[in-house]
C-alpha cells in the first residue's frame, strides 16, 4: 500500500518552506527586510489524494443482524486473515511505543505506563480511557492482548457515520453493527478524528492542531485537507496497519521509528531560492508554515486540577468542571519554539520529579545537535497531584471505582491510584506545576500566509534567540529574551 506520494499531508508543509526568508544587513549595518521568492519546486502527489477511494460494497457480506462486535471482527478475518495480527503489533493496540533508558535498561513506554498533565493516567481508569483503544473490552489491567476477535476493525473503517465507542472500547448502545460492517471503506478524516481530535477527554484538549475544523475545513485553516482535499491516510500511509507519523515518543537508535518528514515529498531543497533552502536544514518547515494553531476552535492551554471538587462553582466546559478543575482555553495561539531532534525524554510512573515545574516530556536537541531543528510546540501547563514526601507524581483514580469523579476525595483517589500502580505512598498529597510539549504539524496555512522575515528577525520577534542558544538574532544581532 505504500507509495512515494502518500506522505503528502505533513510532508507538504514544506510547500514554499520558510518562504518568509531572512533579514539581510543594509549598508549602514541596519538590518533591512527582504522577502524571498515563494516559488516552489513541485513534486507529483497522489492523484487520488483526498478523493473517496474505490472500495468494495460490503453490505452483501452482512445480510443479518450482528450480536456482538467480536462477531464483526471474526467475519472480517475470514477474508483479511492477517489484519488482526498486524494491528496487534501496533501502538494503536499495545498502547506502547518507543522506549526510555532507566537504570541502564530500555523501558517500553506508552499510554500504559506514562503520565500526562491532561487526564493524568490510565491506571485505575481503564474503562474510560480505553474508549479510544482500537479494541474491545479493555476494562482492567488484566486485559488479554492476544485475542484477535477483540481487534476493532470498525473504528477505522466504518463509513456509516453511525459508529461510536463507549467504555472499554465497546460500540455505543445505538450502533447498528450490521450497517456499520456493511459500510466499511478506507479510513477518512472523521474515522481518525473520532479519537485524535478528542484526545485528553474532548475536542481541542490535548492537541492544538487537531480538531473537528479539519473534517470539512477551509483552505485557510489547513491547506492540505481544506484546499487540496487530502485525507489523513494520504500522508500517514499505512503498511501492514502500521501508521507512520508519531512525534511525541522517544526511540532508541536501535528502534525503527515510523516517522514522516516534509522532505519525503518535497526533498531537501524544496525552494527555488537557495537562501530559503539553507533554512530547511535547521528550521522545521512547520515553524514558518504553521504561524498559529487552534485557528477556528480554542484549545486547552492550562488545567488546574487543584481547584476540582468545588460544588459551589458553576460548571462550564471551557472554564471549570467540578470533576476536573479550572481551565484556560485560547485560540489563534502562537507556538512556542524549541530545538527538536525527533526524540523526547519522558516522565514515567515512579520517576522522581525534577523540581517545582516538572516536564512531562522534553524535546531533545540543541543548536549544537546537527540533527535538531527549531520546531513549533503547543505547551500545555497544569497543576496536578503528587506525593511531596516521595517526590513522585501520583496517578489518581478519577473515573474508576472509588475515583475522584464520584467521591470527590483526593486522599482516597491518590491512595487507590498508587496501589494500582504498585508505588509506595506516603499518605500525603499536594499539587505541583507541570508542563508538556506537543509538536505542531497540522493546520498548515497557505504559503502566502507563511511567516515573513520580520516575524523572527526583528526586535521582539517570536523567536527567543537567547533561549535557543544564540547570543542574539544571528542575522540582525538583536538580543532578545521573552
Amino acid at each position: 500500500m505504500k507509495a512515494p506520494w502518500t506522505w503528502a499531508l505533513v510532508a507538504a508543509v514544506a510547500v514554499g518552506a520558510l518562504s518568509a526568508g531572512l533579514w539581510l544587513g543594509a549598508g549602514d549595518g541596519t538590518p533591512a527586510p527582504r522577502r524571498f521568492s515563494t516559488a516552489v519546486k513541485t513534486t507529483p502527489v497522489n492523484p487520488l489524494a483526498g478523493r473517496s477511494k474505490p472500495h468494495l460494497d460490503h453490505a452483501a457480506f452482512f445480510p443479518d443482524s450482528i450480536a456482538t462486535p467480536q462477531d464483526v471482527t471474526k467475519r472480517c478475518l475470514e477474508c483479511h486473515q492477517d489484519a488482526a495480527h498486524e494491528v496487534m503489533q501496533t501502538a494503536h493496540w499495545t498502547w506502547l511505543s518507543g522506549d526510555v533508558m532507566r537504570e541502564g535498561h530500555l523501558v517500553r513506554i506508552g499510554k500504559k505506563n506514562l503520565l500526562n498533565n491532561f487526564c493524568i493516567s490510565i491506571n485505575g481508569n481503564w474503562a474510560s480511557c480505553t474508549k479510544c483503544h482500537a479494541g474491545y473490552g479493555w476494562g482492567s489491567a488484566d486485559f488479554d492482548f492476544t485475542k484477535q476477535e477483540n481487534v476493532d476493525c470498525l473504528v477505522c473503517h466504518d463509513g456509516s457515520a453511525g459508529y461510536s465507542k463507549g467504555k472499554m472500547g465497546l460500540p455505543g448502545e445505538k450502533v447498528d453493527l450490521r450497517a456499520s460492517a456493511g459500510s466499511v471503506r478506507m479510513p477518512r478524516r472523521d474515522n481518525c478524528g473520532a479519537c485524535h481530535f478528542n484526545g485528553g477527554g474532548g475536542m481541542g484538549v490535548k492537541h492544538g492542531d487537531l480538531d473537528d475544523s479539519l473534517i470539512n475545513g477551509s483552505g485557510d485553516n489547513d491547506v492540505h485537507m481544506g484546499r487540496l482535499g487530502f485525507d489523513c491516510v494520504d500522508c500517514h500511509a499505512t503498511e501492514e496497519h502500521r501508521i507512520p507519523g508519531k512525534m511525541n515518543a522517544t526511540y532508541s537508535d536501535s528502534t525503527r521509528a515510523l516517522r514522516m518528514e516534509c522532505g519525503d515529498c518535497h526533498g531537501a531543497t524544496p525552494h527555488e531560492d537557495a537562501q530559503l533552502n539553507k533554512h530547511v536544514a535547521r528550521v522545521a518547515c512547520q515553524t514558518c508554515h504553521i504561524p498559529a494553531f487552534a485557528r477556528k476552535y480554542p484549545t486547552k492551554m492550562d488545567w488546574d486540577w487543584s481547584q476540582a471538587g468545588d460544588s459551589t462553582r458553576q460548571d462550564d466546559p471551557h472554564a471549570y468542571l467540578r470533576i476536573k478543575g479550572a481551565f484556560i482555553y485560547k485560540d489563534n495561539v502562537v507556538p512556542e519554539y524549541a530545538w527538536y531532534n525527533g526524540k523526547m525524554e519522558r516522565y514515567i510512573l515512579g520517576d522522581k520529579i525534577s523540581g517545582p515545574n516538572q516536564a512531562m516530556n522534553q524535546p531533545l536537541g540543541s543548536r549544537a545537535d546537527s540533527r535538531a531543528k527549531i520546531w513549533p510546540f503547543k505547551i500545555h501547563r497544569a497543576k496536578q497531584i503528587y506525593d511531596p514526601v516521595n517526590q513522585v507524581l501520583i496517578p489518581p483514580v478519577t473515573s474508576g471505582e472509588g475515583g475522584f469523579w464520584t467521591k470527590f476525595d483526593w486522599a482516597l483517589a491518590a491512595r487507590l491510584g498508587m496501589e494500582q500502580a504498585g508505588l509506595p505512598y506516603s499518605g500525603k498529597y499536594a499539587f505541583t506545576d507541570t508542563h508538556m510539549y506537543w509538536p505542531i504539524n497540522h493546520m498548515t496555512a497557505p504559503k502566502e500566509k507563511a511567516l515573513a522575515c520580520t516575524e523572527c528577525h526583528s526586535p521582539g520577534g517570536r523567536l527567543d534567540w537567547v533561549a535557543l542558544g544564540y547570543t542574539g538574532d544571528p542575522v540582525g544581532g538583536t538580543r532578545h529574551a521573552r
